[in-house]
């Protein structure tokens, strides 16, 4: 075998982002790298090492490997800071990114010196380290929303092994909560305990706070005083996805009104008026008052919605595919054209994730249907969206809809295809007529 074989072989064999088959697609890695912006770079951060780890990695994935390796020494360096050590286990995965990175840069005697640390460090070959366990379960809870339920087991793996991490038991409560934020009645007592023990582990952690408030609004043990204490106390945080604040919102929205979520928000924003997360904060809460059936705005409030939209669009140097989505179902209120053409604009894209394209079928059925009265083509893309076999809230909206056209019968050839492809999902059986 020759060294470049051998080497490559020994590559393949780490355990760190470049063995972990990461979704390579562009649109994901930039949407990812946003979201690793906004949780911030504070230096309390437990997780500051494996967010420039996988900074990193998404750098050199887009073309950048210059700026990858600075991200990767900078994981070097904050894991070294935060365990006061020059060297340990939790570098494993570090090390393994840079021994990749230095061999796609053709510096195959640096990859070799990094292959060489992580043999050092790595004492068991026959099972994953703790700290690799737990690095991995996070890179896949940030990664890809389809492998959750391997990432509740690797850390589940690395609690196991090592209890005495707070970090780790908080971020498998949030795992664990969130996969079930959309209906938080849900929450079965398990879960509940989870998130109990978890906050009561890592007192600190506002997130973890705020999931357990919510959890605890959903069985109607949450009282108004107790909600307004604690949206003070997330106030004063430092600005970070992870604050607590859009769980904090979603109770006020849920347990008191879209207007108090409202100036919740834009006094977050006055705080802080720079961030473009907490200016995001405020483009959803007020989208939320703006498209709710009760509301019926005048034109200019909805254009300063927009405006704020395009604000947020120019902070974040574009737009997500939800963003887009919610900007078409603003502009409907005040331009249906333009609405259209957001959306058809997003139909043409071959490179959505299996999610995204169930949201924009289930949102433009309902926006044709709404607007236009287009009630066969409605429910051909809630079809569409059905079709499309990954379990999301917006692919459970279009089966209950076709559900819904099924009961109504009032188009025989339509209630024929809809009965047919619900048998073929497995969501109605062969025998029912």
């Amino acid at each position: 075998m020759s060294s470049a074989q051998s080497l490559e072989n020994k590559l393949k064999a780490l355990q760190c982002h470049f063995t972990w088959d990461l979704d390579p697609r562009k649109p994901r890695l930039i949407t990812l790298q946003k979201i690793l912006e906004d949780i911030g770079t504070d230096e309390g951060n437990f997780w500051l090492g494996p967010i420039y780890n996988l900074q990193g990695f998404i750098q050199n994935q887009l073309g950048s490997p210059e700026e990858a390796l600075s991200s990767f020494n900078q994981a070097t360096e904050t894991f070294q800071r935060q365990k006061h050590a020059d060297e340990g286990p939790w570098l494993m995965v570090n090390f393994g990114n840079l021994a990749w990175l230095h061999h796609l840069m053709g510096e195959d005697e640096k990859s070799q010196d990094y292959l060489s640390k992580v043999d050092a460090l790595q004492k068991k070959k026959e099972e994953l380290h703790p700290e690799v366990c737990a690095e991995k379960a996070w890179t896949l809870m940030k990664f890809d929303k389809e492998k959750e339920q391997q990432a509740a087991e690797l850390f589940q793996r690395a609690i196991q092994m090592q209890p005495d991490v707070v970090e780790w038991q908080s971020s498998y409560a949030i795992l664990r909560a969130e996969a079930v934020k959309d209906n938080l009645k849900k929450l079965y007592t398990e879960k509940l305990e989870i998130l109990r023990s978890a906050k009561e582990r890592d007192p600190d952690n506002l997130y973890v706070a705020a999931l357990y408030l919510e959890a605890r609004a959903a069985k109607e043990e949450l009282s108004q005083g107790e909600l307004e204490m604690f949206a003070k106390k997330v106030l004063k945080a430092p600005v970070s996805s992870y604050s607590g604040l859009i769980p904090v919102l979603r109770l006020y929205r849920n347990y008191k009104s879209k207007d108090d979520a409202v100036k919740l928000a834009k006094e977050a924003l006055r705080t802080h008026p720079d961030s473009r997360y907490l200016k995001r904060s405020v483009a959803i809460c007020l989208t939320r008052k703006v498209l709710s059936p009760e509301y019926n705005p005048e034109s200019l409030a909805i254009q300063d919605v927009i405006d704020l939209w395009e604000e947020v669009k120019e902070a974040y140097h574009g737009s997500s595919t939800k963003d887009q989505i919610t900007l078409a179902d603003i502009y409907s209120k005040v331009d249906k054209g333009k609405a259209d053409r957001v959306y058809k604009e997003l139909l043409k894209k071959n490179n959505l994730e299996p999610g995204e394209q169930q949201m924009l079928y289930n949102r433009y059925a309902k926006h044709i249907y709404f607007t236009r009265n287009e009630k066969v083509e409605s429910t051909e893309y809630h079809m569409k969206a059905a079709e499309i076999e990954v379990e999301s809230n917006s692919r459970q909206k279009s089966l209950t809809e076709l559900e819904k056209t099924l009961k109504r019968n009032e188009d025989p050839e339509m209630c024929r295809m809809i009965r047919e492809l619900l048998i073929r999902l497995g969501k109605l059986p062969e025998t029912q007529n």
